[in-house]
């Protein structure tokens, strides 16, 4: 009986959760967003290629002074340039509007600034000329470059590849880094996106009034478990959700999104690494969606819970502000106190187990405490809502309530003594 009623709340709060517009609206909302403003980051990165080359491209006439000798005189004429002795000519010419530009080659170039002079065509046009004075510099400068490889160095066409070693073993690099932090993505969007869920799970019966009923054919326990693993279930479906836009991207607009391109097919996946942020995942799961639903079984209104869902906010952000720490320092007392305290433990022990600098034993205490502490929270959120379910009007007090059993206890002892 109690495996249908548990098997019942997780069907019923699944679909109940599912089935709304609004859990839908929310979830959906990211991924479009992401669409939106990926649309927006190729546009913007398509028109300023395009402009930057039209700008480079540009053909007008102008003069110029070369104290450098590095201007070719011949690549020069074809960009529409006149060469002239005198700066001070050059720049009467433009304020005069004899010339649309007037370029001043130092005689150091790699030191001094090339002064650019020109009409003036509006803040985005303008830059124009600087473009085209640039180009010109580095045309001539290649022009002279007999070998193509030279020339490949000047313009910074030079791939580096690097291979580094532990204990005489080639090191994956950033390879077997990529995998594990898929964890703490993960850890992340569940928590800022279904804590608020979490919060209002047991509210919502509370508000509705229908509580008493509930408990009168389901187990406290039962309850706040199902609605524990059905919260897990909306939360595998709501990564999925906001990955698939993220795996397109980068599949298919990879180029427009300017994105790096790394090699797939040579992640590694580091199996005590995905095992310990698998668990870890898991454990401040539990950790944080129990502490959640505790506090729904104390406030008597959502509005009255709603600051504590930015307290977990808090505790989530704070390990990723210290992450310089988590990485550089990871020995650090700060980073130690963060991988130690429950609430901040899951975000940094999750940056550090991607980045290698986990050691097992630690990861182990961790993992150990996490459960502990949620079967913990659990079982004092079962209690609170066993007793809080029917305040509709106050909060529960927490020390009343765990005061009970202890109350209860004492006459039976002394019964038995009698």
């Amino acid at each position: 009986m109690a495996r249908h009623n548990l098997s019942t709340v997780i069907s019923f709060e699944f679909r109940r959760t599912i089935t709304k517009r609004r859990f839908w609206a929310i979830t959906l909302i990211i991924p479009i967003l992401v669409f939106g403003l990926g649309g927006l980051i190729i546009a913007s990165n398509v028109s300023t290629a395009n402009t930057a080359d039209q700008q480079k491209n540009s053909r007008f006439e102008f003069l110029y002074t070369d104290d450098s000798g590095l201007i070719d005189a011949t690549i020069a004429k074809e960009y529409g340039g006149t060469r002239i002795t005198s700066e001070a000519e050059g720049v009467e010419e433009v304020q005069i509007g004899g010339t649309p530009a007037y370029f001043a080659y130092p005689a150091d170039p790699a030191k001094q600034t090339v002064r650019v002079y020109g009409e003036d065509s509006g803040v985005f046009q303008n830059s124009k000329y600087s473009a085209v004075a640039e180009s010109l510099l580095s045309a001539s400068v290649e022009q002279k470059l007999d070998s193509p490889t030279d020339v490949a160095v000047l313009r910074g066409d030079v791939k580096t590849s690097t291979t580094t070693f532990a204990d005489g073993k080639r090191a994956p690099g950033f390879e077997a880094i990529l995998p594990a932090l898929v964890f703490l993505a993960a850890f992340f969007i569940v928590i800022v996106f279904l804590g608020n869920q979490m919060l209002n799970s047991t509210l919502e019966e509370k508000e509705n009034r229908v509580t008493e009923m509930i408990l009168t054919t389901i187990n406290p326990t039962n309850l706040l478990l199902g609605k524990v693993i059905s919260l897990f279930a909306i939360g595998l479906i709501q990564l999925a959700v906001f990955a698939l836009p993220m795996l397109i991207g980068y599949l298919f607009f990879r180029d427009q999104l300017q994105l790096p391109n790394f090699d797939l097919s040579g992640l590694v996946f580091d199996p005590q690494k995905m095992i310990v942020g698998a668990l870890i995942l898991i454990g401040g799961f539990a950790l944080f969606t129990g502490t959640l639903v505790a506090v729904g079984a104390v406030m008597p209104t959502a509005k009255d819970a709603a600051p504590v869902f930015s307290v977990v906010i808090f505790a989530v952000v704070i390990p990723l502000y210290a992450s310089g720490f988590a990485i550089s320092s990871p020995n650090s007392p700060i980073v130690q106190l963060l991988a130690y305290f429950p609430y901040t433990a899951p975000i940094t022990a999750l940056i550090l187990n991607a980045f290698g600098s986990l050691p097992l034993w630690q990861a182990i205490i961790i993992i150990v405490e996490l459960f502990v502490l949620s079967v913990v929270v659990l079982r004092i959120a079962v209690r609170l809502f066993r007793y809080g379910s029917i305040e509709y009007s106050s909060k529960v007090r927490i020390r009343d309530v765990l005061g009970r059993r202890t109350e209860r206890a004492e006459p039976t002892r002394s019964a038995g003594g009698a």
